[in-house]
């Protein structure tokens, strides 16, 4: 069916228009052309196509979904979607006051968001596009088609966009730790003797599901290993486990790890996990809006440095909210590929940070623990604040 362009009137940007206009005069962009699926998001005030949720491929092409917000001019912002996507429209319009739900594929999107330039008399203008995320034949459409627009990266100013969570993203960040935390409890629990990592996972899969979160990954040890795929090695009796587990709720990601141990920990797992709690502690004593990013990250590396499990132990921290790794950006390739640029500057009050140490034992395995803590003005508020020492597996 053959869905014409909707016209509405703006009723309520879903975002801070004042903050993000700014950056956008920060970066030296006039229209902000967004096609990630986390920005457009964003900026549709949390809607994503259920359809193509888990995929995007689709005939010889690709689902484009594209944001065209001008700065100052959210009169001229569209939408560009899906086909089917008229139907989300009927049930909750969308903010922009233009829809096309016209594609299925990249050049079509992008042969609308060309249009839509050049009705709104922007086809030369300094345009904000994310690199990453934007198909190289619908990059070439567009810049033969508008020779004479510039086209920014606008990937850092993006980020920037999102660093500072409103308090309603807060709470989906918080539900989403939550769902994560008690699905992995409720797995350690019910594992037994001879369980196999292939069945704990998929046990957590359905924990997670059942809860209503979104299931992504679970990265699983089992014993003194440190392979945490899945396989058919099973659960003995004295070892230790490792789950960590990404899912999300609403698109807003959890991302935490937890340990189980098939029986009583001994005295030496007890002083090995206090041994990353130490570090966990030092990171959290350092996080509050104003203080640098990168004190926090030395006064961590600093007691790790002095413990005796340094050799075979490592700190890592990085800011999420719709996805994994995103603004603050704390240290640099570590182990992702980025550049830590917010280490010289402040903390600020509702950046989210996931806080992660990670002990290597050649004898006692994977130990890790990972918690999500948002930044307050007087310190901060952790997110699935449970379940962190020694779980019990068999439990359940």
């Amino acid at each position: 069916m053959n869905i014409a362009p909707g016209k509405t009137e703006v009723s309520n940007v879903p975002f801070d228009q004042a903050r993000v206009d700014r950056l956008m005069e920060d970066a030296g962009i006039d229209v902000l052309f967004a096609t990630s699926k986390h920005n457009t998001q964003y900026l549709l005030g949390g809607y994503k196509f259920i359809f193509f949720a888990a995929m995007d491929a689709i005939g010889h092409s690709r689902y484009l979904p594209i944001v065209l917000y001008e700065k100052g001019g959210p009169e001229h912002a569209a939408y560009i979607g899906n086909k089917m996507e008229g139907g989300e429209h009927q049930d909750h319009p969308f903010w922009t006051p233009t829809l096309h739900a016209a594609c299925w594929g990249t050049l079509d999107a992008a042969n609308l968001a060309v249009e839509h330039l050049k009705e709104i008399g922007k086809q030369a203008a300094r345009i904000g596009i994310e690199p990453a995320f934007l198909p190289s034949d619908a990059y070439t459409l567009i810049r033969k088609a508008l020779p004479d627009a510039k086209l920014i990266d606008a990937t850092d100013m993006l980020e920037r966009m999102r660093a500072i969570k409103t308090e309603a993203e807060l709470e989906q960040l918080r539900i989403a730790s939550e769902l994560i935390t008690d699905s992995m409890l409720a797995t350690i629990g019910w594992a037994r003797e001879g369980t196999s990592k292939t069945d704990i996972i998929e046990r957590l899969r359905r924990e997670e599901t059942n809860r209503g979160a979104h299931f992504e990954y679970c990265l699983l040890t089992l014993g003194s290993s440190h392979n945490r795929a899945a396989s058919s090695q099973a659960w003995k009796k004295g070892e230790v486990l490792s789950i960590d587990s990404g899912g999300n709720y609403h698109g807003y990601i959890g991302d935490l790890c937890r340990m189980g141990v098939l029986g009583e920990p001994d005295a030496e797992l007890e002083d090995l996990l206090a041994e990353v709690e130490a570090v966990q502690q030092a990171a959290f004593s350092k996080v509050k809006a104003g203080i640098l990013g990168g004190d926090m990250i030395a006064h961590a590396e600093s007691v790790l440095k002095a413990s005796k499990v340094a050799a075979y132990t490592d700190f890592f921290a990085h800011g999420m909210g719709l996805i994994t790794h995103e603004a603050p950006f704390l240290m640099t390739n570590h182990p992702v590929a980025y550049e830590g640029t917010y280490a010289a500057k402040p903390l600020e009050k509702n950046m989210v940070l996931s806080v992660e140490t990670t002990m290597l034992h050649r004898s006692r395995g994977f130990i890790k623990l990972e918690d999500t803590v948002a930044v307050t003005d007087t310190g901060y508020v952790m997110f699935g604040d449970r379940g962190r020492g020694w779980n019990r597996g068999g439990i359940s």
